[in-house]
This record gives structure tokens, C-alpha cells and sequence, in this order.
């Protein structure tokens, strides 16, 4: 059933306060401050997003505006406007100056499950935090070994903290050679010894038995495209396992706009054959602005729309989990090749913009935030991360293209704004 959003997000103005804020739209201000989670509301930032709730706000109508105009900037129609306020007898004669109600409550979009990944080190508060807006908690990750044994993890106090939480928790398998990165070389030879094939998945069995796991999640990355039908092939045998057993299993993906898309990240996954195979597809759009790339948006939401028009046209969209980061990065300009940029959470992009008294801008085609400021060095900086708005533009998009849901990467870092805005447009799936 569907329920309703109070929510609307307003962007800091030079001049504005958090007294003044709440004073126009008619709320308490310990209530802007409590559902923003200001450490100190005299810390406002030209261009950082505000979550204005409540079941309704005052608006002032400024010169030249209409009803319309109104109901536009709010998310609203004229007709409930109209409803919220019986004295406006001429809904063509409003004048400047002149205080309306402004009813906030929206249908949500619908239900939706929402994976995150976290690595076996999160901070319990973090976790417990954030385990009641997930359905599946994906924890990272087994990392298979060339003789198909696993590497061990701590993972059964995540596993203990999800099943209490109603969270469904995901055993996730990578092949990333321990101590080192993804491996194309370890991934061939999983996909092509079936020897040391059959002993993974046996071994997988035995974890997800021993452990009290819901399913499983393959992240191999980077490789061969040789290999392509041999990743296929042993996602064909491996499911067939698991869903004998009662598992589920899901498969990570690189972002891709056609079947004929080139590089050793793209040519092995195939889209048709994983959207056949296996019960969930986590699509990985994010990092187009990267660590060892030029400035950009993370994952800019004109770029993810277009994966996802792909991805829609070859698997069934309901399979689909659209990747969300929870990160944004810190570029040194001029961008150099070889160059990196520094990671930051969402929360420490404020507080540098703060810091360094920014002032953040925002990118309409990529829907993303940004700032731009000189260290002590004199060198010029770029930061590019995601506020309200650039999540909900990008959680429009599950509603836009028929989506089974969304999966973070990842959720060790605490970014209360995502959840509230996602809270508010959708219901979380619970399993458990």
C-alpha cells in the first residue's frame, strides 16, 4: 500500500538562516534542525540542500508569482492548494505578500528493495542506523582463491545484526586476489577449471549453510571477454545450486549503454544472460568521476538514465537494483594523468565547503552538486558528491523505469539525508 511523502528540500540562500528558513516556511526550527542533523545551525552553506517536512508549510507569495507557479516550485497542484486554503475566493487574484498554506502530502511511488553493501569494519551505530531502511545487507566480500577456497571474513556479527533487523543478509564472493585488486587472470581460472569451480561453489554452499546467509552476490569484475560464456555457464550451474537449496543470487555489473560496448570492464557481462539467470542484477552506475579521472559527478544522472533505457530493453526491470554511491571525491586541478583524487563522504564535502567557505553550485544535466576552492598551496580544487537533490533525481529514475530497487556502495559511512529522501518517495521491502 502506498503512503504518503511530507517533504520538500530547500537550497540555502546568501542570507538565509536557519531561523529565517523556518520562520518563512512555517515550521519549528528544532525541526529543521533535528531532521537535518545540524551540529551547529549557525553552519549554513550557500547552496546546501535543507529538508523542510511536515504535513504542510506557509509560502509568502513574492511578486509576478501565480498559483501555478507555486504548486510547481512545492510538488503540488493548484486544486490542493486551493483545498489547503478555502479563503482564496479568485484563484487568479493572489497578491505579493500574501501568506497560503502549502499541503506537503504526496502518493509515494511505490515499494522497492534497497541493498548496501558494507565492509565487515562498519561502526555498529552506522550499521543499526541504517539497517532499517534495507532489505538485503550485502556484506563485502569472500575473496575466492585460485584453488576455489574462500578467504575468511568477520561477518557473523553483521549476519546476527541484519536477521534482527528484519534485513536479509547477502554472502558476496569477488574475485580479487587478496592483498591486491579484481583479477582477470584469477577470475579465468575459476570460470574455466571446473575442478576448482565445483569446490567453489561447494564451499560457498557450506558458508551460506554454516552462517545463516539468504543468498549470494557474485562482484567479478574486469574480466576476460574470452570468458564471457564461461561466466554464463557457471552462473547457470552455480544458480541451479543454490536455488535447490533455497538461495537466492544476485550478480553485480558494469555499467553499459549497448551489447556492443568495448573494455575488459563491459564484454563479459552480459546483460540478456544475467537478467535469464539470476534473480537480482546490481548495476554498478556510479564512478564516471573517479578516482584516477578527470573532476566530474559521480554518478551523474543523465549518464545512469541512459544505462539504465539500455538495461530496461534486455532485462526484466523489477531484476534491476540501480547502484547508488555514498561517496563524492576531491579532485587537484588541473586534472593530470596519474593524478588522484581524494575521497570524501557526503557529510565531510559540507564540512570541507564550510571550511573553506564555498559556495555550492549545482549541475543541472548530471544533477549533481558541486564546489570549487584553493588549498593552502594556491591550488584550486574541485568537489563533486550528492546532497537531497541529486538523490532524489536519480531515485526518480527507479520509479521512471519500472525498478526492483537500489543498492549503495557503500553504507559504512552514515549520510542521514539519503535515507530520509528515499524514506519518503518509496516503501522499503522487509523479506524477513
Amino acid at each position: 500500500m502506498k503512503g504518503v511523502v511530507f517533504l520538500f528540500i530547500h537550497t540555502v540562500k546568501p542570507g538565509d538562516s536557519v531561523y529565517a528558513i523556518a520562520k518563512a516556511y512555517g515550521i519549528p526550527v528544532q525541526k529543521i534542525i533535528d531532521d537535518n542533523y545540524l551540529d551547529n545551525p549557525e553552519r549554513l552553506i550557500v547552496g546546501q540542500n535543507l529538508i523542510i517536512s511536515g504535513d504542510s508549510m506557509r509560502h509568502t507569495v513574492a511578486s509576478g508569482q501565480s498559483l501555478y507557479s507555486i504548486a510547481r516550485k512545492y510538488g503540488t497542484t493548484v486544486e490542493q492548494i486551493l483545498k489547503a486554503n478555502p479563503s482564496i475566493a479568485n484563484p487568479a487574484r493572489i497578491s505579493a505578500g500574501q501568506i497560503i498554506n502549502i499541503p506537503l502530502k504526496t502518493a509515494k511511488l511505490g515499494t522497492i528493495e534497497v541493498n548496501g553493501y558494507a565492509f565487515a569494519n562498519i561502526e555498529a551505530q552506522v550499521l543499526n542506523s541504517t539497517l532499517p531502511h534495507l532489505t538485503y545487507l550485502s556484506i563485502f566480500s569472500y575473496q575466492v582463491r585460485p584453488d576455489g577456497t574462500l578467504a575468511p571474513i568477520n561477518d557473523a556479527h553483521l549476519i546476527e545484526a541484519a536477521r534482527q533487523a528484519r534485513v536479509a543478509p547477502m554472502m558476496v564472493i569477488s574475485n580479487i586476489e587478496e592483498g591486491a585488486s579484481f583479477s582477470s587472470e584469477l577470475a579465468h581460472t575459476i570460470l574455466t577449471d571446473e575442478k576448482v569451480q565445483n569446490s567453489l561453489i561447494d564451499n560457498v554452499i557450506k558458508i551460506l549453510n554454516e552462517k545463516n546467509y539468504f543468498g549470494l552476490d557474485i562482484d567479478f569484475e574486469y574480466i576476460f571477454r574470452t570468458d564471457r560464456e564461461n561466466y554464463n555457464a557457471f552462473l547457470r550451474k552455480i544458480g541451479s545450486r543454490l536455488r535447490a537449496l533455497g538461495y537466492i543470487l544476485t550478480t553485480a555489473v558494469a555499467p553499459k549503454t549497448s551489447s556492443a560496448q568495448r573494455g575488459l570492464l563491459y564484454e563479459a557481462h552480459d546483460y540478456v544472460a544475467h537478467g535469464q539467470l539470476v534473480d537480482h542484477i546490481i548495476i554498478m552506475t556510479y564512478e564516471w568521476g573517479y578516482t584516477y579521472g578527470p573532476a566530474q559527478a559521480v554518478a551523474p544522472a543523465n549518464q545512469v538514465a541512459k544505462v539504465l533505457s539500455y538495461a530496461v530493453s534486455v532485462i526484466p526491470s523489477q531484476k534491476i537494483l540501480m547502484g547508488m554511491p555514498n561517496y563524492g571525491y576531491d579532485w587537484t586541478l588541473p586534472f593530470a594523468e596519474g593524478s588522484a583524487a581524494k575521497t570524501l563522504s557526503n557529510s565531510g564535502a559540507l564540512e570541507l565547503a564550510y571550511r573553506v567557505r564555498a559556495n555550492i553550485q549545482y549541475d543541472v544535466p548530471s544533477q549533481s552538486p558541486y564546489f570549487y576552492y584553493y588549498d593552502q598551496d594556491k591550488k584550486r580544487h574541485a568537489v563533486w558528491f550528492d546532497d537531497a537533490r541529486s538523490i532524489k533525481a536519480r531515485l526518480e529514475l527507479v520509479d521512471r523505469y519500472n525498478l526492483g530497487g537500489v543498492s549503495y556502495w557503500t553504507i559504512n559511512r552514515f549520510y542521514p539525508q539519503n535515507w530520509i529522501v528515499l524514506e519518503s518517495m518509496y516503501n522499503v521491502k522487509k523479506l524477513l
